[in-house]
């Protein structure tokens, strides 16, 4: 979120047939939450939802997908508990946007992870270190969603190079 960074709630009841939360949870979803604090623990209960903006997946398509899904590990690993977060909020909230207007890409993967070191103050602007490996340094590991979607990208990036018009002589 990006006024308490990474939250952890339950929605209790959501799946119900008439729960409130009806289609208004889902992956990618941008909404405005209200939840309780939890007195003894981490996990707080989520009370009101208003979806603000939909993931659409067939404007992802799937290379899309697994980028999106790979914004998301990524943000969530980056985010402090609890914390305000507007910088990572906003870059995730840009990624999922991009990722349902243009085709995904490397480059787009990268530019994520370049984006993120500098949010958090490990970027190295001479480029003697690379952003993937300032961001294992920082969290300690990186989310499993990146190799495939490192391999997914560079298939799709490989069929689309495939189909590019020949002039005919």
């Amino acid at each position: 979120t990006e006024r308490f960074g990474t939250v952890r709630t339950v929605a209790r009841g959501a799946r119900r047939p008439k729960s409130a939360f009806a289609g208004m949870l889902d992956l990618f979803y941008t909404a405005d939450i209200a939840f309780s604090f939890s007195r003894k623990g981490d996990l707080h209960t989520l009370r009101e939802v208003s979806v603000r903006c939909v993931f659409n997946v067939s404007d992802a398509g799937n290379a899309g997908f697994y980028l999106a899904s790979y914004f998301g590990e990524l943000a969530a690993m980056a985010a402090p508990s609890m914390q305000p977060a507007p910088e990572i909020f906003d870059l995730l909230r840009r990624g999922l946007n991009f990722v349902q207007q243009s085709p995904a890409s490397l480059r787009a993967l990268n530019h994520f992870e370049t984006e993120l070191c500098r949010i958090l103050g490990v970027h190295d602007p001479r480029g003697n270190v690379a952003a993937i490996d300032a961001l294992a340094s920082l969290c300690g590991v990186i989310p499993g969603s990146r190799g495939a979607a490192v391999r997914f990208l560079g298939h799709a990036e490989n069929r689309t190079a495939q189909r590019v018009p020949v002039p005919e002589a």
